[in-house]
């Protein structure tokens, strides 16, 4: 999709690329740079505490529903959908990982995240970007207040091997 800018001074009309556009045209979506980010992602993954992988978890899901949430704006169904599925996806894997017995809040969380799956589907279904707003609503504190959690953990030192932290000698 290219857009136009304004007539310049000299009456020419200046392409405009979107932000997709100009990614891909400086290199930024290459199948390389991709292979790279996924083995970034995955190494962040596997060395993130519980607390991070949490806050991980969280950051992504907000980012799905803000995503989703401009998708519905425009009408664009299927990048909508995409989101919405992916943030599914994440409610059921905190929903999963959720230790109901260890604490007492868990059971009222666990009604948030069954309202927020239902509301997804509902969401995705009928187009409803109203829906979309409210599981953002509900869920964008939670995240906020799961951060400043994590930031009371404290922090462990890296697990050594033999030969070092590296595990070389």
């Amino acid at each position: 999709m290219t857009m136009t800018m304004p007539e310049h001074a000299t009456g020419e009309v200046q392409p405009l690329t979107t932000g997709r556009e100009a990614m891909s045209a400086m290199g930024q979506s290459s199948p390389a740079a991709d292979a790279r980010r996924a083995a970034f992602n995955r190494d962040a993954i596997l060395s993130a505490s519980p607390a991070r992988l949490l806050t991980m978890l969280y950051d992504r899901l907000l980012l799905d529903l803000g995503r989703a949430e401009i998708a519905q704006d425009v009408e664009d169904w299927q990048s909508a959908s995409k989101h919405l599925l992916h943030a599914q996806d994440i409610v059921a894997e905190l929903t999963s990982s959720l230790k109901i017995d260890d604490w007492d809040g868990a059971h009222d969380l666990l009604g948030i995240y069954t309202f927020v799956n239902r509301a997804l589907i509902y969401s995705n279904t009928r187009r409803d970007v109203d829906s979309t707003r409210v599981c953002i609503s509900l869920l964008e504190p939670l995240r906020q207040t799961w951060h400043a959690a994590a930031e009371m953990v404290p922090v462990t030192a890296p697990i050594t091997h033999l030969g070092g932290t590296l595990g070389v000698a």
